[in-house]
């Protein structure tokens, strides 16, 4: 199966207020759409993510996507079906897609899983919930009680062979729709149904930030991480430090890039995981990783971190060194690191202190780094 998940963002958000459109806006740490595409980044499943969003915003979702790997952003209309239709046509080359509104920002692996497990057997599956709540008509007075009875919430995403979905938007002329079943439904095809999740409440108004806050702290446990690191100075080397290259006389010696602060911090990752440190995941006898980008390993902790459906909150990284001065790469670092973890640069801190010339450090024979990273965990 070919799957791509195709994220639909292009909604002004109004009812949400605040000074960018809701799916930019920051939640639990990060812009609202980066935990969609983080969710089906960090499933083995998915082989192609589009992010649909209106014109004027691609800067913004620049800004959001990053350096999460997602393999196109293209424009939508003024409807949603528009945007929906704009995404398929860049997921082509897909069997399959997931149509997921970047509102429902918690999305759980086992739901995508569900959908999966029913796309081998049907054309077309949403997430559902049941109603448990009283219904009634009325607008000033309360009406009649409706019977709730068969009635079911739908969820996104919603998941269609793509060919289906393709011809049922080409059909459709019965004006706006709410959703992709609805117009999958109107060609006679039936639409499977799959147990939903609470976490995937729609965000729209105000108060829902807060209360989509809330619903993810319930359910998370918040866990530390510390990492160190030593590399010695040596002619000839190349100087990486917090994912950038800066000029000096000598450079970091290690079997990769020597990226001392990277190195810290990806122990101090792993170690909130509770999963091993760096020589666990990328030992030094394997020659694979002889002058890699320490980059990379960063990215992987990150990545464990949200497939357990973990969020990184903070991250702090201190360099200790002589030489050569970090307040002028500072910003530049921060920049890196957000990127590299997907969060805000303001859940970003790099800072630098000396020995007082005391020690190796002191002596600019080497450059130490510390780092702590806070995160939230489900609770076990």
């Amino acid at each position: 199966m070919t799957i791509a998940a195709i994220i639909v963002a292009a909604g002004k958000g109004e009812r949400a207020g605040g000074s960018c459109p809701k799916q930019f806006a920051n939640l639990a740490g990060r812009p609202m759409v980066t935990h969609s595409i983080a969710a089906f980044a960090d499933h083995p499943q998915i082989s192609q993510i589009i992010l649909v969003v209106g014109a004027g915003q691609e800067a913004m979702a620049r800004d959001a996507v990053g350096s999460l790997p997602v393999d196109a952003i293209v424009i939508g209309g003024a409807e949603r079906q528009e945007s929906v239709h704009a995404g398929l046509m860049a997921a082509k080359d897909a069997q399959f897609v997931l149509v997921h509104d970047a509102a429902r920002p918690f999305l759980a692996a086992h739901v995508i899983d569900r959908l999966i497990a029913a796309l081998e057997t049907e054309e077309a599956a949403v997430p559902v919930l049941p109603v448990v709540d009283t219904l009634a008509r009325g607008t000033e007075a309360l009406g009649p009680v409706v019977d709730r009875s068969g009635l079911m919430r739908i969820q996104t995403p919603q998941a269609f062979c793509r060919s289906t979905l393709v011809k049922a938007h080409k059909a459709w002329g019965a004006g706006p729709a709410t959703d992709d079943a609805q117009m999958v439904r109107a060609l006679g095809i039936c639409v499977a149904q799959v147990a939903g999740d609470k976490m995937l409440e729609k965000v729209t108004l105000p108060e829902d930030f807060a209360e989509a806050e809330a619903r993810l702290a319930a359910r998370l446990v918040t866990r530390t991480g510390m990492g160190f690191d030593v590399h010695r100075l040596a002619d000839g080397e190349d100087l990486w430090l917090g994912g950038i290259k800066i000029d000096h006389s000598q450079g970091l010696a290690g079997h990769s890039d020597a990226d001392v602060a990277l190195h810290a911090l990806t122990d101090a990752l792993l170690g909130a995981l509770g999963d091993g440190d760096i020589g666990t995941h990328f030992p030094p006898s394997d020659p694979q990783w002889r002058g890699a980008r320490s980059d990379q390993f960063v990215r992987h902790a990150a990545q464990l971190i949200r497939a357990a459906s973990g969020h990184i909150d903070h991250v702090d990284v201190t360099l200790i060194c002589e030489a050569p001065k970090i307040g002028p790469h500072r910003p530049a670092m921060r920049t890196a690191i957000a990127a590299m973890l997907g969060i805000s640069e303001t859940c970003v801190s790099v800072k630098a202190t000396t020995t007082e010339r005391l020690g190796f450090t002191g002596r600019g024979e080497g450059i130490a780094a510390q780092a702590i990273a806070t995160i939230r965990m489900p609770v076990e």
